[in-house]
């Protein structure tokens, strides 16, 4: 098989996508473009534990193995995960992660040499592109793809209809729109004051418009500022699956949020979102996508007084 026809000749593909929570969702376009290029072979997605009910739920992998990341010195570890890997007999590897630790798993391997789509040292398709670390993710991974042999322009933003869910038992009101106020906790810069929040959510409210409250259970604090400033806004920290936001993105009159994972998810559902930017993140490198998404970058998050809708 030579390199050009290689993908088109693959029957077994590995692609590998361990994580974060919006540049999984980002990829799934490209993984989805990969299916319908090659609908009879056998796709195995290596990924995080996190992940795998979404990619399940994608209707694109036929296996889904688990990474559990091991550490250095867990030798049991690194032996099963070579283990899997192995078992999967690629033809063809994507690795859409393309970091040092997945570039390192073409030498688990070993000594298959399946041709290889990233940036690890020897790979058959490389990105070829020396700004690549300078393009958004979704331009970015188009192109490698376009270089491992997927048509050009086959690859399209992520389509996310897959995900449904009921959300009658939640009783929301007609008008309401989602709040996302949290964020990775080792990341405060990225996060607007949850009083701001607040004030905003109490604008909302004179509209005619509901705020709901989506996040976990660290982002408890900020909801009860929230509610403290606006009872009536109402909290479902918690008690959202993936599913479950889309599915209220649908329904929402609009979401305003930090530069976190839900927000990639709700604007990919088709919600007008606007996301708030710091310095700690590039918009050009990373924004949300989706039909309509405003952007709202300040240095200092804490500088940033109002939100006018």
């Amino acid at each position: 098989m030579s390199s050009d026809t290689a993908l088109a000749g693959a029957r077994r593909i590995l692609v590998i996508k361990l994580g974060a929570f919006g540049d999984f969702l980002l990829a799934l376009g490209p993984m989805q473009a990969l299916r319908r290029f090659r609908p009879d072979a056998h796709i195995t997605l290596l990924t995080t534990r996190p992940y795998h009910a979404l990619a399940e739920a994608s209707g694109i992998f036929d296996t889904i193995l688990l990474d559990d990341r091991p550490g250095r010195f867990d030798l049991t570890g690194w032996l099963d995960l070579r283990r899997q890997l192995r078992a999967t007999r690629p033809d063809f590897v994507v690795d859409l992660q393309t970091s040092d630790r997945s570039g390192f798993y073409r030498l688990l391997l070993l000594p298959d040499r399946p041709f290889w789509s990233g940036i690890a040292r020897g790979s058959s398709h490389p990105h070829a592109n020396a700004g690549r670390d300078h393009m958004h993710t979704v331009e970015r991974q188009a192109e490698q793809m376009a270089m491992a042999g997927l048509p050009t322009g086959s690859v399209s933003l992520s389509d996310l209809s897959f995900l449904t869910a009921d959300i009658a038992h939640f009783a929301l009101p007609d008008r309401f729109m989602l709040l996302v106020p949290g964020g990775a906790p080792h990341r405060p810069d990225k996060r607007w004051p949850a009083e701001r929040y607040g004030s905003y959510a109490a604008r909302q409210v004179l509209r005619g418009i509901t705020p709901i409250i989506i996040g976990t259970e660290a982002e408890r604090q900020a909801a009860e500022t929230i509610l403290a400033m606006e009872p009536a806004a109402i909290s479902l920290l918690g008690r959202t699956s993936y599913a479950q936001i889309a599915a209220l993105a649908r329904k929402a009159v609009s979401a305003l949020g930090n530069d976190t994972g839900p927000m990639h998810l709700i604007a990919l559902s088709g919600c007008p979102a606007t996301v708030l930017f710091s310095n700690a993140s590039d918009p050009a490198l990373c924004r949300p996508r989706g039909p309509s998404v405003r952007v709202i970058r300040e240095p200092d998050l804490r500088d940033l007084i109002d939100i006018r809708s």
